[in-house]
């Protein structure tokens, strides 16, 4: 079976000509939309900017003429709106598979002071680069799936039908997915998605397509401590009433070994397959150290484990605990003499693939509130838990076809790599539609800075990307 029944040069040409001359303008004006996600803006709602992109994103969609294809933003009472776009199968095409393509459009905060010459809400090209707030993550996905349907459409390439949702909460850990799916669901029927591209994850370099083959889980929790009403003078109290910031150190230590970062809680904690062993030693093998990517690290910092192999499986299969977020602390400037009345701290633990986020969610939760150090009181709540994603082995005509697509755009064969984020909506879907096969891509690769500063979308990526899901949906048996 061809894989692609138009060359994919011509799908790129197309393709090319589409991000100049009608994507990288919209989705600049998508960069200038401050759409946080709920647990940034707790007044989203209110303040109207998640609802503005998804009308700047889904007006671009449906200007884009699809044969059939309907445009629409639902919304449910309290949830953050979401865009579906449904595009029928070609008259004659051969395959009944149906393909569910995801994205999200909320943002994550500015976080920081961005270099000179750039602003989080002010999309900047340089070459064929654009840096820009939410460009990269994940305000290019609806230009991909789109695209890549719109150059099916101008080449007369058969292909079957495909359901485009855009969410608005994952930031935040996808709370408001689930009714979404449950829409999405109810319009396909029965089996489900055949296939799902989802197109929120990265890539470790930019020379070929990528297939991320698991995503570690997550688990958010605030943890606080108050020992006082009011803040006291720290002459008075010191060395009478505890410092609610070393409580805070104590329980902590409960969780986490603060000298090798290794996390205690046995729930948290599960092996890697073989086969996940064996992708890292080939990864690592075959990149060197830009297998893990740069980081901006002072020059006498030690990374923790083994180069190699080693580092790449602490990224993607062991926990691991980062504080977020402290409240009740004031600036270095602000701080007087007083003993602080609390200390609130943001947790975020990353968790291995196959461990049950709920589970371990409970474990860390009572591991923290269980006999209060010096009987302060102590607070904690479980703000988000998401499971992690394990793939399913790829369909032979599935990895022929990603392989072959890489190799056309890109130059090189397809790769496989495992990722330490976290994509609640894949264990969902994976959950949902247990038949179904995955393609998780994305343009988050080195420089991309996801979160961070100075985020920035690869555009010849961001574009050889939306051609290679044109040809892999046109392959589609």
């Amino acid at each position: 079976m061809d894989p692609c029944p138009t060359k994919p040069g011509v799908l790129a040409s197309y393709v090319n000509d589409l991000w100049e001359d009608h994507v990288i303008d919209a989705l600049s004006s998508y960069v200038a939309i401050p759409c946080l996600s709920p647990d940034f803006d707790p007044s989203w709602a209110d303040n109207g900017e998640i609802g503005r992109a998804a009308r700047l994103l889904s007006e671009w969609a449906a200007s884009r003429s699809l044969p059939g294809c309907a445009v629409e933003i639902i919304e449910h009472e309290g949830l953050t709106p979401a865009i579906i776009a449904d595009v029928p199968a070609t008259p004659g095409a051969a395959t009944r598979l149906v393909t569910l393509l995801y994205g999200h459009l909320d943002k994550q905060p500015p976080l920081g002071s961005w270099r000179e010459g750039l602003d989080p809400f002010v999309a900047v090209r340089e070459g064929e680069r654009l840096y820009g707030r939410g460009a990269a993550d994940d305000g290019y996905s609806i230009f991909a799936a789109i695209g890549a349907l719109a150059a099916l459409a101008a080449t007369d390439t058969p292909h079957g039908r495909c359901v485009v949702l855009i969410e608005a909460s994952e930031e935040s850990g996808s709370p408001h997915l689930g009714p979404y799916l449950e829409d999405v669901e109810a319009r396909i029927g029965a089996p489900g998605p055949g296939l799902v591209v989802c197109l929120d994850s990265g890539c470790a370099t930019y020379d070929r397509l990528w297939n991320t083959i698991s995503l570690r889980g997550s688990l958010v929790v605030t943890l606080s401590v108050e020992v006082l009403s009011e803040g006291v003078h720290s002459g008075l109290a010191g060395g009478i009433v505890p410092s609610s910031f070393r409580l805070v150190r104590q329980l902590l230590s409960r969780i986490e070994d603060e000298a090798t970062g290794e996390i205690l809680v046995p729930e948290c904690l599960a092996e890697p397959p073989a086969r996940y062993l064996a992708a890292a030693e080939t990864m690592a093998a075959e990149l060197g150290k830009a297998a893990l990517g740069e980081f901006p690290a002072v020059p006498s910092l030690e990374f923790s484990g083994r180069a190699g192999a080693d580092r790449l499986l602490r990224r993607t299969w062991m926990p691991s605990l980062a504080v977020i977020g402290i409240d009740g602390v004031p600036s270095v400037k602000d701080g007087g003499n007083v003993l602080r009345p609390f200390t609130t701290a943001k947790l975020s633990l990353r968790l291995p693939p196959s461990v049950d986020a709920d589970r371990a969610a409970e474990a860390v939760a009572s591991t923290l509130s269980a006999n209060p150090p010096q009987g302060a009181r102590v607070k904690v709540v479980v703000v988000n838990a998401a499971r992690g994603f394990d793939a399913p082995p790829q369909a032979e005509w599935l990895a022929r076809a990603t392989d072959e697509a890489s190799e056309a755009l890109f130059g090189r064969r397809a790769g496989a790599m495992s990722e330490g984020g976290t994509i609640p909506f894949l264990a969902e879907l994976a959950s949902l539609f247990p038949e179904a096969q995955f393609l998780v891509t994305g343009v988050l690769g080195p420089g991309s800075n996801a979160h961070g500063p100075n985020e920035m979308l690869d555009l010849v990526t961001a574009r050889r990307l939306t051609a290679a899901v044109a040809c892999v949906l046109a392959a589609a048996p």
